[in-house]
């Protein structure tokens, strides 16, 4: 039994690092229902290409013609119930209170005070779901608010993510404690500033601000990718004991200029030369597998069709296969932590829009076909 079987989670969330936090809790065994909107869904369904497409299985067999499900949609939304609902929506919005009044956890990722406006914040929830679990996903969190700036890469969403999933379960873990649920408030700019670590610890230390590094290590030298004459890869000298090592597979003089770390960061701009001319006169793979039969760790800059073929990631279950509801067997990234006891799975692919509209309203809450129907033609699913 995976350790998150029996909870409930509702999730209001779009985009990257709402459904990614969903994705998570539901690889753990939790239940997650999406709520979408009716007739659009996730702002993520439409951004492509590239789109999948029904394999030809599908097609032969008659199946739905479908103008293809967006790869980013897919790549976040595994394991997941999709329910269509305008919750703005006089008659939406008491079907959202009877599935919040069913659940656990409650994430999302609007603007603050949003969904303060619409009395669904969690001090409005609290006094009457006292075990909720309230899980909120901003730019800058639900306080000291400034100026909105552009992050620039996907990391940051991804990571926000993960730190929102794993506060989610500590507070699942109070509750059991406590009995009480409680919000939690997740801020991007505070989880990007948490990744900082050794960065921020220098900056500490020495009040210098870091500077542009590329690909190497601000104090480890050498770490970083070299080119060799195929290709680039990947050299982590950790200590000097690797440094000698290294010296000796690569044919370099162990030079009392380099014999320590703090010489060679601080020789950094004469090294690196040296190292890189040494270093394309080989194929990679020429240089990993000495370099690995010596305890020196590196490895080769692959591209995803090279990582793929890696009979490790077959070894890890990190490709899963599951049947999507039009296209077909689809390929998704596997779990990638693993549990001894209770393992996490991807179970099921992601929905399409409101495919489990009908289940949850009726095996959930009770509707009848009529009243689902009903609904449905006032666009309220």
């Amino acid at each position: 039994m995976p350790p998150l079987d029996g909870i409930t989670v509702l999730d209001l969330t779009r985009v990257l690092s709402g459904p990614y936090c969903t994705m998570l809790l539901a690889d753990m065994g939790a239940r997650v229902i999406k709520i979408e909107q009716p007739g659009k869904g996730d702002d993520t369904r439409a951004w492509g290409p590239p789109f999948q497409y029904p394999s030809a299985d599908k097609r032969r067999a008659g199946g739905p013609d479908v103008d293809g499900e967006s790869a980013y949609f897919l790549s976040i939304n595994r394991n997941k119930e999709s329910v269509t609902l305008d919750f703005k929506h006089p008659e939406g919005r008491p079907v959202l209170d009877r599935l919040i009044a069913k659940s656990d956890v409650l994430v999302e990722n609007f603007r603050p005070f949003t969904l303060t406006r619409l009395g669904l914040d969690y001090q409005a929830l609290a006094p009457r779901h006292s075990r909720l679990v309230y899980c909120s996903i901003s730019g800058f969190g639900q306080s000291g608010h400034g100026p909105p700036y552009r992050l620039g890469v996907a990391i940051v969403d991804i990571v926000s993510g993960m730190f929102a999933a794993f506060g989610i379960a500590m507070a699942l873990l109070a509750r059991e404690r406590t009995g009480k649920g409680q919000q939690v408030d997740l801020a991007m700019l505070d989880a990007t500033v948490a990744l900082l670590t050794y960065q921020a610890g220098g900056f500490f230390a020495t009040g210098t601000v870091p500077a542009r590094l590329g690909n190497r290590h601000p104090s480890i030298v050498p770490y970083e990718t070299f080119a060799a004459s195929d290709g680039e890869f990947v050299i982590a000298v950790g200590n000097d004991e690797q440094w000698r090592r290294f010296c000796t597979i690569a044919g370099l003089p162990e030079e009392e200029r380099f014999a320590t770390n703090r010489q060679r960061v601080t020789a950094y701009d004469v090294l690196r030369p040296l190292l890189a001319d040494r270093l394309r006169t080989g194929p990679r793979q020429f240089w990993i597998d000495r370099l690995t039969t010596a305890g020196v760790p590196c490895g080769s800059v692959r591209n995803l069709q090279e990582l793929f073929d890696d009979p490790q990631l077959g070894a890890r279950e990190m490709i899963a296969r599951v049947e999507h509801a039009t296209i077909g067997q689809l390929r998704t990234l596997g779990v990638p932590i693993k549990l001894s006891e209770t393992a996490g799975a991807v179970r099921t692919a992601p929905p399409t829009l409101g495919q489990h509209t009908d289940a949850v309203l009726a095996g959930d809450l009770g509707l009848s076909a009529g009243a689902i129907a009903a609904l449905r033609r006032q666009r309220v699913v």
